[in-house]
């Protein structure tokens, strides 16, 4: 009877033992936001690593021969859609072919990036990425189908935890709605409104709620004297009281813009880790400009 208990005890630690000893999912994404979507739905199950660190832009990034070491063994890489990520793809997919590979930009409409002022003209074709505007995260509507799709990857490279993934999903899935309304009720008496960024990377979120934004940069260059001029002009007109940067690029332009404006510069960063409550914070920096 001692040994059979014994026997069963032993075995019940062992099997315990596998299960805590189980390595996480090694998974690899391109920006900080994409690790928190990663990290609600994966918890303890997941280990995610990223390319692009905090300061860093994904327009001039290049991966470290050390980040390609990890990535190599990676089960998952969870790309975003920028430029540099088609450049690495095939060294990727070589050194690790069994690596899975998900696109966010999967069920995604993307948009244009407006050029300087926001005005396309209509003999003005150029494109900074001409596979649309990269930044779909910057819309909670968009995250949402993101994650659906990163809750079946997960599940289909962890079957184990697939009960894990459907409720950290689902939960997270609810916050996203409730964010998306809470930023709504915010901005909706600014409907129609125009705000100034240097980078256009908030057009998801302007599109999302209303607005429109007017970028100080074009073609991911910052923009000649004469253009200066009128953004200048155009400031003036639409009184803009707040020019919003990116800690990611140069401020000298928008500081310009600023002098000669009597605006002031806000920071905002659309690469936060902490999605939700950088949304919130985003929302509340916006609808501030104009009181």
């Amino acid at each position: 009877m001692h040994l059979i208990i014994r026997t069963l005890l032993i075995s019940l630690l062992l099997a315990f033992g596998t299960v805590v000893s189980a390595e996480p999912l090694s998974v690899y994404v391109t920006i900080l936001p994409q690790k928190f979507f990663v990290q609600r739905l994966g918890g303890e199950h997941v280990r995610v690593s990223v390319l692009v660190g905090p300061g860093q832009s994904p327009e001039t990034f290049e991966p470290l021969p050390r980040q390609m070491a990890v990535l190599s063994r990676a089960a998952l890489f969870y790309r975003i859609g920028v430029p540099f990520e088609d450049a690495w793809m095939d060294t990727v997919k070589s050194a690790n072919p069994r690596i899975a590979l998900l696109d966010a930009r999967r069920g995604l409409t993307l948009r244009e990036m407006e050029p300087a002022g926001g005005h396309r003209h209509d003999n003005d074709h150029r494109h900074t990425h001409e596979q649309g505007d990269p930044h779909i995260w910057l819309d909670p509507a968009n995250v949402r189908v993101m994650i659906g799709h990163l809750r079946d990857q997960l599940i289909a490279l962890d079957p184990p935890h697939a009960s894990a993934y459907r409720e950290n999903h689902a939960r997270f899935h609810q916050e996203l709605l409730e964010l998306e309304q809470e930023i709504r009720t915010l901005l909706s008496p600014l409907k129609g409104r125009r705000f100034m960024v240097f980078h256009p990377s908030w057009g998801y979120f302007a599109d999302a709620f209303g607005l429109q934004q007017m970028p100080i940069e074009s073609e991911g260059k910052e923009v000649g004297a004469r253009t200066l001029k009128q953004l200048i002009e155009q400031a003036r007109a639409e009184q803009i009281r707040v020019i919003f940067v990116q800690r990611q690029f140069s401020q000298s332009q928008a500081s310009a813009l600023a002098a000669e404006t009597g605006a002031r510069l806000v920071s905002l960063d659309p690469l936060a880790e902490s999605y939700i409550e950088n949304m919130r914070q985003v929302a509340r920096a916006i609808s501030e400009a104009y009181q």
